[in-house]
């Protein structure tokens, strides 16, 4: 009895934990196992581990037609300024929105939810024609530049991310900054030596899904990146599994591993704020 009333009230949790890290561990299991696999084929791994060897990462660190270490640079190079500029410019947006009155406050807010009901995929066509005729008479914001791409992945992610901390910043109370007002201090100074070292948490939130969201992102960056070594791993891991002749599966999940190793560090270093920072911003 005691064993049935254990089960009923929590015995059933751990089982369900059970099953779903076995689900969410699945893939993972099978990516290293392809990933060391020397055939090269996908196949060959649905046996797991029947073969290891690191064959496929020589491949992928070593074929010069797959500048790997380019791809690495441009990615984390790309991820990095988009995660830190996103953070930045997001965090003044919503301070502007929590603590500041104007005309058309509201309107905005309403616009920036409305916005992000459409897909960025939508705008695509759009992006590519924008870039090419600002790339006439600035190249280097044009097609083709990393610059390009980090402002559209400023564009794209800038109003979820306003609202997302406008939630946080309204957690804040306001007598705070009156009271620094008091002491003499502007918006500038309340902002960036009060306000925002309370607001770490949803920071660090931001931070990490911009820097997830931009070394996963493939459409755009195919669109706007057009040379091999000014591209991502998104778009530079696809070429070695785009021929229909030959796949080689095995150095696309030598590479798939190695490029999530900054998200897994940057995760772990970030962990201590991501659930304060995802649910402190849900009550006002």
């Amino acid at each position: 009895m005691n064993t049935k009333k254990w089960f009923r009230d929590t015995g059933w949790r751990h089982v369900v934990g059970v099953l779903v890290l076995i689900v969410t561990m699945f893939p993972i299991v099978f990516v290293i196992s392809s990933a060391l696999n020397p055939n090269g084929t996908l196949t060959g791994s649905n046996a797991l581990f029947s073969k290891i060897g690191l064959d496929s990462f020589e491949r992928i660190l070593n074929n010069p037609q797959a500048p790997f270490l380019a791809w690495f640079g441009n990615t984390l190079l790309i991820s990095g300024i988009t995660a830190i500029l996103t953070v930045f410019l997001g965090a003044l947006a919503a301070y502007a929105f929590s603590r500041m009155r104007f005309a058309g406050r509201r309107v905005g807010l309403i616009s920036i939810v409305i916005v992000q009901m459409f897909p960025q995929l939508l705008a695509v066509v759009a992006i590519f024609l924008l870039l090419s005729a600002i790339g006439d008479w600035f190249p280097a914001i044009g097609l083709n530049t990393r610059i390009g791409l980090i402002l559209v992945y400023l564009g794209g992610a800038l109003g979820v991310n306003t609202y997302l901390m406008y939630g946080f910043f309204n957690t804040i109370p306001q007598s705070i900054d009156e009271a620094a007002r008091i002491d003499g201090a502007g918006h500038a100074r309340v902002f960036f030596t009060i306000v925002l070292p309370l607001v770490t948490p949803i920071l660090a939130v931001v931070a990490l899904l911009s820097f997830i969201s931009s070394v996963n992102e493939y459409v755009v960056a195919s669109v706007i990146l057009i040379d091999t070594d000014a591209q991502t791993l998104a778009v530079g891991l696809t070429k070695l599994v785009s021929n229909p002749r030959y796949a080689d599966w095995s150095a696309f999940s030598a590479g798939a591993i190695i490029a999530a190793a900054p998200v897994v560090v940057l995760f772990l270093f970030l962990q201590k704020y991501i659930v304060g920072g995802l649910t402190a911003g849900a009550v006002k």
